[in-house]
């Protein structure tokens, strides 16, 4: 099982990071994967819950809450399974001249923009495929860029989507009870 990881990531990351390399897409991945950094996806988590009418406030209080669990387990396995980065262990590979100091697996920047996309396609479809579509460009973004292997972007992905899945199922009634309770 662990030489079909190896094959999928050797493959997708030839793809991804080398063959669809081109002048346009250099500029775009370098600003777009900032959409799921943490400046990002806490100034907009923020902002809905700081200035959003009653519907917006509730996504960003939900928002919130699934951000803090999906990045809890996300940099709790970074640090546990201690994977090191593409760029440290590929030769040939494009890296844009990033080095982050934390570990690879899983990816935080896939796990922050899924848990915010689920979130906001839960509560409002009819922008599940355009907000599911940024999240999955940002996890791109992250292989493109040479700081992930794709499947540390899977599991961001799987961290995103179960941790706003758990808190629309789970957490939601509490949720209203707080959101209740702070209008009294």
């Amino acid at each position: 099982m662990k030489k079909g990881f190896k094959w999928f990531d050797d493959k997708l990351i030839e793809l991804i990071n080398d063959r669809i390399k081109n002048d346009f897409l250099d500029k775009f991945m370098l600003k777009f994967t900032n959409l799921g950094g943490v400046i990002f996806t806490t100034c907009f988590i923020l902002l809905l819950i700081l200035f959003g009418k009653e519907k917006t406030r509730f996504i960003g209080i939900q928002g919130a809450a699934t951000l803090m669990i999906s990045q809890t387990i996300t940099y709790s396995l970074k640090s546990l399974l201690s994977r090191e980065r593409p760029y440290n262990m590929l030769k040939n590979l494009n890296t844009f001249g990033i080095v982050l100091k934390d570990y690879s697996f899983p990816s935080g920047h896939t796990s922050a923009s899924f848990s915010i996309a689920t979130t906001i396609a839960f509560n409002m479809p009819k922008l599940a495929i355009l907000v599911l579509a940024i999240a999955l460009t940002i996890g791109v973004s992250r292989v493109y860029l040479g700081v992930h292997y794709p499947t540390d972007v899977a599991a961001g992905i799987i961290i995103g989507v179960v941790s706003a899945l758990l808190v629309h199922i789970y957490l939601l009634i509490h949720i209203e009870n707080f959101i209740d309770f702070i209008k009294i």
